[in-house]
């Protein structure tokens, strides 16, 4: 029996709506998570990439994507967050830098994608969160559409950045209830009840040994916050044009890489290369 039921995740993003686009701007905190996230995009994305946008939601990443190459696949499990997503692209005018809008789940792509057909996957947000114990199938079908040589970027839910950033609302949980989340990484309807959010929260020397199982090159893992998570009051002082703003990204980019800080942001970041073919 698995953990994973595609079900539940079709409604629960359908029902969730604007919330996947609106939320990166939600805080000052939330904009630093999303300008680690496209530290990243940008490095690894250029006019040539063939891009498969995985679990793209209502397309925050897409429109920046749209900037970078005009050869963007958008695919996700729900069928409204892809309607969004061609919105979006439509109401914003970069309509044409998507080739397709495709409906899909990520465990199995075998009928729908041939091999190495990008150069680069991004599988931001967390898909690989809500798959549960089927991440493994789920990483397999992304490697095998990946060219040789070519670039994945993921971004997981983070166990211990989780517990960090919202430490109030877990200590209201009942003790021996946490350490089961805590022991698992599973939030499930038999750890916190129905009708909540449901996901699986990664340790990042876990995530690490999923991405090296199925073959892959780690070259770099980030959290996607660290310095600034509890301090959304002060950030809000900060004009975003100014020279603290972009010092604080500054130190938050080389912060989240340490070692020690992986764990500290609510997601981890990861860049990997599918090592080119003998």
């Amino acid at each position: 029996m698995t953990d994973y039921d595609s079900n539940w995740v079709r409604r629960y993003f359908d029902a969730y709506g604007l919330q996947e686009w609106n939320r990166w701007d939600a805080s000052p905190v939330e904009q630093v998570k999303f300008a680690i996230h496209l530290h990243y995009l940008r490095q690894s994305v250029t006019p040539e990439t063939r891009v498969l946008e995985m679990g793209a939601g209502a397309g925050r990443f897409t429109q920046e994507l749209a900037k970078l190459t005009r050869q963007i696949v958008v695919a996700d499990l729900s069928p409204g967050q892809l309607e969004l997503n061609r919105k979006h692209a439509h109401d914003d005018g970069y309509a044409n830098a998507v080739e397709d809008w495709v409906e899909c789940d990520m465990c199995d792509l075998s009928s729908i994608f041939p091999d190495a057909a990008f150069d680069v996957i991004v599988c931001y947000g967390g898909p690989l969160s809500y798959v549960f114990d089927r991440r493994r199938d789920a990483l397999e079908e992304l490697h095998r559409v990946t060219r040789s040589g070519g670039t994945l970027l993921f971004s997981v839910m983070s166990l211990w950045g989780t517990a960090h950033q919202f430490l109030p609302s877990i200590l209201d949980i009942e003790v021996e209830t946490n350490r089961t989340i805590l022991a698992t990484g599973n939030l499930t309807p038999q750890t916190v009840g129905p009708d909540r959010h449901y996901a699986h929260l990664y340790r990042a020397g876990e995530f690490r040994n999923l991405l090296e199982s199925v073959g892959l090159h780690v070259d770099v893992m980030s959290a996607s916050n660290c310095l600034s998570t509890t301090w959304g009051e002060r950030l809000s002082e900060l004009p975003h044009e100014g020279d603290a703003w972009r010092h604080l990204l500054e130190m938050e980019l080389e912060a989240c890489r340490q070692p020690g800080c992986l764990d500290m942001g609510t997601h981890m970041i990861a860049r990997c290369t599918k090592p080119a073919a003998n």
